[in-house]
């Protein structure tokens, strides 16, 4: 079974849609499917797929033990797609105790029947949400590019290192014991430069450097650009990518790029996926090319991909944002000659993504502030 935990360092990426919808494009090739919602704090991929009045979902398991976790599973209507709902209206759904996750976690990996399984991750960092994404090697990272978004999709990465590094390392190690000083540190742990911390960790405590190789091996989490505007946007990648390789010691393979639509606005007020409702939108097009590479990879147990092929994947995307774009303005240019498009829509479209780029603005001019006032209370330290 291919597992694909999809997971954001923010809200607001449109993580949910992109599992959602690549769920079903999984199915429709054939895959036998589950979608899991692990966002169990606030779980809402229900509505997402247009299903109504959820009977049950993973609280369910917790709070009636005699419940066989496979009778949670909910067939959709869409062939070879499972559904597992999340539980938000249980208290403390979104704090699992350690037991607990480990048996959800053991329960999702023993599915039967199932060649695929979709797990959306609640936004953020939390230790839970970071220990279900490396139930994969190859998890799925959405972000946009606004610069909070990246930033917040590398501090995703970093601290699913963080995790690797605490998991590898041998309880009364050297390791151990210097990771956990810097833990209490707080501030140090996010200063940590990895790669001179593992050169250490080689020279004093050989044998946890040896486990961290090992368990770090196979990692290799790919990025999902959402909610592009411009070809562009995607070079953004490229700070992702090189910040990865060069603080965190791995690299990133780009598994594509999605255009705003202001389709997915109406499909999801018509409670369906917009993989459902406009097969042909451009946003549809790209989940379906996004699942054909994740097909065309099979590779749960292999290693990372060399540099040329992850260089590939990168170039690909750049390509792929160009013609999408070319796509996109046709398309827009065909609704407006039929009449499905007034000008009076497309004004109101621009309106509002200026107004939303305005708040980006100031959102980033706040950003540097804070940057420069660090800066400078540094330099007086």
């Amino acid at each position: 079974m291919q597992i694909i935990p999809i997971a954001s360092g923010k809200g607001g990426v449109g993580k949910s849609l992109v599992a959602a919808n690549l769920a079903i494009a999984l199915a429709q090739a054939g895959k036998r499917v589950v979608l899991a919602d692990l966002d169990l704090g606030g779980s809402n991929l229900h509505l997402i797929l247009g299903i109504r009045g959820i009977p049950y979902g993973i609280g369910t398991f917790f709070h009636s033990p005699n419940t066989p976790f496979a009778n949670l599973l909910l067939e959709t209507d869409v062939e070879n797609l499972r559904f597992l709902p999340g539980d938000s209206e249980i208290p403390g759904m979104a704090n699992l105790k350690v037991q607990q996750k480990r048996s959800l976690i053991r329960n999702l990996m023993a599915l039967e029947e199932t060649d695929v399984l979709v797990v959306d991750l609640g936004a953020g960092t939390s230790t839970n949400t970071v220990d279900f994404f490396l139930m994969s090697s190859q998890g799925i990272i959405i972000t946009t590019p606004t610069l909070t978004a990246t930033l917040n999709a590398y501090f995703f990465l970093k601290n699913a290192v963080f995790r690797i590094l605490e998991t590898s390392f041998a309880k009364g190690s050297w390791s151990e014991i210097q990771f956990h000083k810097l833990v209490a540190g707080g501030t140090a742990l996010q200063k940590l430069y990895i790669p001179k911390f593992l050169e250490k960790v080689k020279e004093k405590d050989p044998k946890s450097w040896k486990a961290y190789q090992s368990a770090s091996s196979h990692f290799q989490p790919r990025l999902v650009f959402n909610l592009i505007e411009d070809p562009k946007d995607v070079e953004k990648a490229d700070k992702v990518r090189r910040s990865c390789r060069e603080y965190l010691g791995f690299d990133l393979e780009h598994l594509g790029v999605i255009y705003r639509d202001e389709l997915q606005d109406i499909a999801l007020s018509s409670r369906l996926p917009i993989i459902l409702y406009k097969p042909q939108a451009v946003l549809s097009q790209a989940i379906y090319r996004i699942a054909d590479k994740i097909i065309s990879f099979e590779r749960e147990e292999a290693g990372p991909l060399d540099f040329q092929t992850l260089e590939e994947t990168h170039q690909t995307a750049v390509l792929e944002a160009e013609s999408d774009f070319e796509t996109k303005m046709s398309y827009l240019q065909d609704l407006l000659q039929t009449g499905a498009l007034s000008m009076g829509d497309l004004m109101e479209t621009v309106k509002t993504q200026q107004f939303e780029i305005n708040q980006l603005k100031k959102e980033n001019n706040l950003l540097k502030s804070k940057i420069v006032k660090a800066l400078q209370a540094g330099v007086k330290m």
